[in-house]
């Protein structure tokens, strides 16, 4: 344990009781003993432990009563081992029914114990990591929601309720939705939707980042692993996947994945079943894997950094996320509701907004996506004391695209000046339209997007 534990013994026999605590001290746990109920009660009062451990016959009476009496109380969510005397197997059946989570018979060895001990401290303590998460994204679904009513938003929309839809018709194992857009557009937000819209809404939502796992772990933040199965693995401890349980995993720029974890998602997704590291075990998995990435995935396989066959696995259901540029009279209906939340969050009242102010906020290109509008409005509301946001206020400098003409070409013209020329007249020819432009190129929508961003290529209005 990274913390040390507060433990309680309510145990009457002295000598028992000081073996066994000195066992836990010797194992960097702080044990406390009471040798009546009294005494724990007046122990409670003053901190609630981290584990008991209860004695079923005591001197002032049941332990039956007391653990009866700690489930009414603040500290009803503290978990217990009850020790039980031969012939007393009544009682540890009605303990366990008053939630103990496990029971010894006495003698006690005091090594099992220990074991017991710490194997219950390690699944309350990721239960309350599971409650916490649970009641954040809680918290934060009704102030999340997908804006905007322009055609694209319209038919995400339906797209999500669609595919939210089928999942509540499967049970164990759903197919995967893979999400691509560019950085900003709002993939988190539609991975969450989706949850919330399926029928594991109630259930945990574990969103992993694969940007930002450690190089040296991920295969263990990702599967779990066994005690002993590296040098720092000094307990057992349960993945990312599989804390999941039967809700959701969001694999966040799963493009990031080394190839040899590309193999081994591949597997889990497969079989619905994985081995945690230093494990010979196969644990069933029953999330659903949503999956998303701002990268030209396509170009990734054709380059050979990105499996094929996990690519092929992943893009069962895919979901497109547009950027704010090809939706721009969104931007408006954002930019409100965005003034609308930091108010609240602030307390502040909400401004208006200016008609040149949004009208700059629709001419403007968004290479940041609603992430940067998003920031944007923020500091406009918190500058803004309640005044009218206008479009000084804002701040907005419109870039100035990069041009590109035949006269422009020279014999110093670099790869990527020539990439952007080419990209930049598909465009003008298809006055702006991403597909067309695109199949005159021959490559994809999202790798024409990718290298628009790449280049800051911008069509006059």
């Amino acid at each position: 344990m990274s913390e040390t534990a507060q433990i309680l013994l309510i145990e009457d026999e002295a000598l028992f009781a000081k073996a066994v605590c000195k066992r836990f001290r010797a194992a960097k746990y702080d044990c406390k003993i009471a040798g009546t109920l009294s005494e724990a009660e007046a122990i409670l009062k003053q901190q609630a432990p981290d584990l008991i451990l209860l004695d079923m016959r005591l001197p002032d009476g049941s332990g039956l009563d007391f653990l009866n009496q700690l489930r009414e109380s603040e500290a009803a969510e503290t978990p217990v081992i009850v020790m039980t005397a031969f012939g007393e197997l009544d009682d540890a059946v009605s303990a366990m029914k008053l939630q103990a989570l496990d029971y010894l018979n006495k003698p006690v060895d005091l090594n099992e114990l220990l074991l017991t001990s710490e194997k219950v401290l390690r699944n309350a303590k990721l239960n309350q990591r599971l409650a916490y998460s649970r009641q954040r994204e809680q918290g934060s679904r009704s102030k999340e929601k997908l804006v905007g009513n322009s055609p694209v938003i319209k038919t995400l929309k339906q797209e999500i309720k669609q595919i939210a839809g089928l999942i509540g018709q499967t049970s164990d194992h759903a197919p995967v939705v893979l999400i691509t857009g560019e950085t900003g557009t709002g993939k988190d937000l539609t991975a969450r939707q989706l949850h919330e819209q399926s029928h594991r809404a109630q259930r945990p939502f574990v969103h992993i980042d694969c940007a930002t796992l450690a190089k040296d772990l991920i295969e263990a933040e990702l599967f779990g692993h066994t005690k002993g199965a590296f040098t720092s693995a000094t307990n057992e401890r349960i993945g990312l996947i599989e804390a999941a349980e039967d809700g959701t995993v969001f694999l966040d720029e799963i493009a990031e994945l080394p190839l040899d974890l590309q193999t081994k998602l591949l597997a889990v997704l497969e079989r619905h079943t994985l081995r945690r590291v230093g494990s010979s075990r196969e644990r069933p998995i029953k999330a659903w894997f949503i999956a998303a990435t701002n990268r030209p995935i396509e170009e990734l396989v054709a380059a050979g950094e990105f499996r094929s066959d996990l690519y092929y696995r992943l893009k069962v259901l895919t979901l497109a996320i547009p950027p704010l540029r090809e939706r721009k009279n969104d931007a408006a209906l954002l930019a409100e509701y965005f003034a609308t939340l930091t108010a609240h969050k602030f307390g502040l009242p909400k401004p208006g907004f200016s008609s040149d102010a949004l009208q700059q906020l629709s001419d403007y290109h968004w290479p940041g996506n609603v992430r940067e509008l998003n920031h944007l409005i923020e500091r406009a509301v918190l500058l803004s004391q309640g005044e009218e946001i206008t479009a000084s206020s804002l701040g907005l400098e419109p870039r100035q695209p990069p041009i590109l003409k035949e006269t422009q070409k020279t014999e110093n013209t670099t790869l990527d000046e020539a990439e952007a020329q080419l990209i930049y007249q598909a465009l003008e020819d298809s006055q702006g339209n991403v597909s067309e432009a695109a199949r005159k190129l021959g490559i994809t929508r999202m790798a024409l997007r990718y290298r628009v961003q790449k280049h800051n290529i911008q069509m006059k209005s």
